[in-house]
């Protein structure tokens, strides 16, 4: 009996010994962490290695965050801030919302990338940039100190017209709106006829009401009344040949496109014309042309006259040359660029050579646009349009061709998520 009761203590005691010493190791570690953190939040006593940080994981920022391992190899320290641990793939955005594909069929895993590579990964949004310090300031109230920057900080859907409440109401960018837009409107179309009304004239206008409806045949229960109110001409910068066949191919499905003129007030169940025309609705995609962010403007930086980061040849800022970007959020000085991701992908490979030569001191790569670029609009129902210099055609083959190559690109990058 003694000896019972003698190796019971011995046991409790052995157990809160191993409770306590797991506590404290949680606690260590957190610490631990919190100090690594720190470090990397402009804490640079003593002599610290260069540090690089990119803002955002998209497209242009692809082949720089394959090749993490790299950067840190050679000593460097990589800290990526972005809003998500995914990066979703716009090219593919109206084909998720149509069901074509699934999120995780269009989304490369940011964080993990980083991570498994030796680089610090946070999850947070700059807000403001001091180029005299060299320093970022978050959202959530942190400051990161950089030897060079990069931003790949993308583009927003001016949600000025807004009035009030905006359940219902959905911007086309970050994709992650998308993918909450098609959730709800699979419920709605199961329940009952809707009236959708797409705010914008361009090519993102056109994507969206026809994989909406591609989304609603999937449900295969109530159709919407799908309208676009397109300003005064509904995709007005592109050729008459694009513009005819996405316009027939739109209205074979009953999608009405105003052209009357531009909207003035936008509230949850209705849209307000500067006519003075007023359209009732229950659910609203904003379409609007992109704008670069707010924080080079807000940060003093120079910008173009998109407010987008000014950059030049070697997709660097002139005035501060630490600071480089790429994507929708510069603005090219020697050649304004369109804001579609092949000018961000074909910066990849510049902005990864520039930023290791920035570091250590080498000579920088011009980065050349090149040639006019495919242009392929996937307009739901499998069908595409495609305009390649003179060659335009619409249907399933394009849409094929566009499906091929996305995948491609998915596939390629994907990949490095398998590999580490």
């Amino acid at each position: 009996m003694k000896k019972k009761f003698i190796w019971q203590v011995w046991v409790n005691l052995w157990t809160a010994f191993n409770l306590k010493v797991t506590r404290n190791l949680k606690v260590t570690r957190n610490i631990m962490i919190t100090n690594d953190l720190e470090a990397h939040m402009g804490k640079r006593g003593g002599k610290m290695r260069k540090h690089l940080v990119l803002i955002g994981g998209g497209h242009a920022h692809m082949m720089t965050l394959e090749n993490i391992g790299k950067f840190v190899e050679k000593g460097f320290k990589i800290t990526v801030i972005g809003p998500s641990f995914y990066h979703y793939y716009s090219g593919m955005g109206p084909g998720m919302l149509g069901g074509t594909y699934t999120p995780k069929d269009i989304r490369f895993a940011t964080q993990d990338v980083v991570q498994k590579q030796g680089g610090i990964f946070v999850k947070d949004r700059a807000i403001r940039i001091d180029p005299v310090k060299k320093q970022i300031y978050t959202k959530t109230g942190h400051t990161f100190s950089y030897d060079v920057v990069s931003f790949n900080a993308g583009s927003y859907v001016p949600m000025q017209a807004v009035r009030g409440k905006n359940d219902n109401i959905y911007s086309v960018k970050p994709i992650e709106k998308l993918m909450e837009a098609a959730d709800k409107l699979k419920q709605l179309f199961s329940q009952k006829k809707i009236s959708i009304s797409i705010v914008g004239g361009g090519p993102s206008a056109a994507e969206v009401a026809g994989n909406v409806w591609q989304l609603a045949k999937k449900v295969n229960q109530y159709m919407p009344d799908i309208h676009i109110f397109a300003g005064n001409k509904f995709m007005a910068r592109f050729p008459e040949s694009i513009r005819v066949r996405v316009l027939s191919s739109l209205c074979k499905r009953d999608i009405q496109i105003f052209e009357t003129g531009y909207v003035k007030n936008i509230k949850q169940d209705e849209i307000c014309l500067e006519t003075g025309e007023i359209f009732p609705t229950d659910f609203i995609f904003m379409a609007l042309g992109v704008k670069p962010s707010t924080l080079f403007e807000e940060s003093g930086l120079p910008v173009g006259p998109d407010k987008g980061l000014l950059v030049n040849k070697y997709l660097q800022c002139e005035k501060y040359p630490e600071i480089f970007g790429g994507g929708d959020c510069i603005y090219f000085k020697d050649q304004p660029l369109d804001k579609v991701g092949v000018y961000a992908v074909r910066q990849n490979p510049v902005l990864l050579h520039n930023l290791m030569a920035a570091l250590e001191g080498k000579n920088l790569e011009v980065f050349d646009p090149g040639p006019e670029y495919l242009l392929i609009f996937n307009i739901g129902g499998g069908v595409g349009v495609l305009k390649k210099k003179g060659l335009v055609f619409k249907g399933k083959i394009a849409f094929m061709i566009k499906n091929y190559i996305d995948q491609k690109f998915m596939k390629k990058f994907q990949a490095i998520e398998k590999v580490l």
